[in-house]
């Protein structure tokens, strides 16, 4: 029997798509905002070092720590409602921030924003797979709300700037919420709603669980690369990771796991995550270490050096832009493949370059890294919601973003400390005569601390710093991208023989890799078998999911945004 071809979007599905994009683009800016207006608020709150540490890091540990049940909860309750709560929540808190008086209470708002940024990525990225059920248009959709992230984290800062030279600290918090509230009388007209009615209740511990093991392992790992090895650092990474295996062990033995683990067992979706995660550890990594050159060795200002990133901005939307229309007649691990390989050659040009080469190649080099790097983020991302039935998108959605969550504190802690270490061991003899203790020990301590001690010093002493800090740090670029490039390239490799027989977008698969019917595939089977057979659509479910809110036509439309699912190319 023949399948019908899965409906195309139109006007209204790719105006949602824009709304969606609000939240998203929104959650990328907020940390590099905070960034430049941190200085500012210590000030004016008079938060001490400890304090400012926790009101920049508490965010990020939130969102980490609720992905995974935010993601379920979106499957459970609705996707669109927890959407809609997550805005109006993050609209609320933001205003918090925005007018906080005291450090304690800007800590509390950014708890709170980091709760409610955490129903608002695997919310948006299930809901996409809910408006675009064609697998090409699909793959365009995911490829446009992937090039929001690294938008954020260029213009963040040049927004950030720009309304600290006119605006008070707090402002800079209210920027999302003009868009929120858009989000909120937009999002009932524009999005439908989708939920698994037979999904069951959260298992409470199991939220515990999550949330007790990934926030302690993200704050070991950022505290190791932070200060180095430390006892509580250390006692928390084991804390994190024992409760993190009680946790797996609790989603296998439970009949309605908050995480279905059995995911991890398809090639699909692990060798997605894999690439998506080294991407990160080395894309984050990189990316740190050029701010730092930019503004502790050459001098420039934040704004100077996020312009110094706007051509990798230029080039990674072009990427996203381009990707999804190649791998229509490329097969995706060959598009991934060639992307790695240009990344990787990016890497060994850095991991070679001479001390004298300037910004100009560590700009070009990282805007063409930007290029080469995202065909393994969106079709990573589209990869993962592909192979999960319809009911589990949200879940997928959330694995997707903890993996590149994870992979920028994991590269700060590996290679981030790694590039720190050469760079002490580099800089620890070539300290000119002359530079007086203090400043010789900040010095050896990190660039930033020379930075600091240079603007301390008269202009012909620090000038002598210039020669030997500027090359123990290239020593440093250079063991970071050597060891990066080899962490790309077996990424690639693995994701090439994982998913070499993966067919182009929207052509169908011809046969199957051994061991390629895991979990998640023999969920969605029933949908599969039922439109087969010709049952309704709204039985062709399953699970009991329903598509209400903005889909009122009967059951026949009510099925078809559940029945084909995001799991439909290459399974019918």
């Amino acid at each position: 029997m023949t399948v019908a071809d899965p409906p195309r979007a139109g006007r209204k599905e790719w105006l949602g798509l824009a709304v969606l994009s609000l939240p998203t683009l929104l959650v990328a800016l907020d940390v590099f905002v905070l960034l430049l207006a941190l200085p500012h608020l210590a000030v004016d709150l008079h938060a001490d070092s400890t304090q400012q540490l926790w009101i920049m890091d508490i965010y990020g540990f939130m969102v980490v720590g609720f992905l995974v049940t935010m993601g379920t909860l979106g499957d459970r309750i609705g996707r669109r409602k927890l959407l809609l709560i997550g805005a109006a929540a993050f609209g609320a808190a933001s205003v918090l921030a925005a007018f906080a008086t005291s450090p304690a209470m800007l800590i509390t708002a950014r708890v709170a924003l980091g709760i409610a940024g955490a129903t608002l990525t695997p919310s948006t990225l299930a809901l996409i797979s809910s408006l675009f059920k064609d697998p090409k248009q699909r793959a365009m959709a995911i490829s446009l709300w992937a090039s929001l992230f690294p938008l954020g984290a260029i213009i963040g800062p040049i927004i950030g700037g720009v309304m600290l030279e006119h605006f008070w600290w707090g402002s800079v918090f209210l920027l999302g919420v003009p868009a929120m509230v858009l989000l909120l009388v937009a999002g009932p007209k524009l999005l439908p709603e989708y939920r698994n009615e037979d999904a069951g209740r959260l298992d409470p511990l199991s939220v515990v669980l999550t949330l007790g093991s990934s926030v302690p392992v993200i704050y070991g790992i950022k505290e190791l690369a932070r200060n180095g090895w430390e006892p509580v650092p250390v006692i928390s990474l084991v804390v994190g990771l024992a409760l993190g295996v009680a946790f797996v062990r609790r989603q296998r033995s439970l009949s309605e796991p908050l995480l279905d683990v059995g995911l991890f067992a398809h090639s699909r979706f692990s060798a997605a995550l894999v690439g998506m995660l080294a991407n990160s550890v080395v894309g984050g990594t990189v990316m740190l270490l050029m701010t730092q050159y930019f503004q502790s060795v050459q001098g420039m200002s934040p704004l100077k050096a996020a312009l110094g990133l706007m051509p990798s901005m230029v080039l990674a939307t072009v990427g996203f832009m381009v990707t999804p229309i190649l791998a229509r007649r490329i097969r995706p691990a060959y598009v991934v493949g060639g992307g790695l390989v240009g990344v990787v050659a990016v890497l060994l040009v850095f991991a070679n370059m001479g001390t004298g080469s300037g910004t100009a190649v560590l700009i070009a080099g990282f805007a063409l890294f930007s290029f080469f790097g995202t065909p393994v983020v969106a079709l990573g991302t589209n990869l993962v919601v592909e192979v999960v039935p319809p009911e589990k998108a949200g879940s997928a959605g959330s694995m997707s973003q903890l993996g590149n969550e994870f992979g920028a504190a994991l590269g700060v802690a590996t290679l981030g400390t790694l590039g720190l270490a050469v760079y002490r061991n580099e800089i620890a003899d070539t300290v000119p005569a002359g530079i007086p203790a203090a400043a010789a020990d900040a010095v050896r301590d990190s660039v930033a601390g020379a930075s600091g001690a240079a603007a301390n010093l008269p202009d012909k002493v620090a000038a002598t710093l210039s020669d030997p800090v500027r090359e123990a740090f290239t020593a440093g670029l250079h063991s970071v991208t050597a060891v990066g490039a080899v962490l790309i390239a077996a990424a690639g490799i693995a994701f090439v023989l994982l998913l070499k027989h993966v067919p182009p977008i929207g052509q169908a698969e011809q046969d199957t890799e051994p061991g390629e019917a895991a979990a998640p595939q023999d969920t969605a089977s029933q949908d599969a078998m039922s439109r087969g057979t010709g049952s309704q659509d709204s039985g062709s479910r399953g699970t009991g999911s329903q598509d209400t809110g903005s889909q009122d036509t009967g059951s026949q439309d009510t099925g078809s945004q559940g029945s084909e699912g995001v799991g439909a190319p290459g399974r019918a």
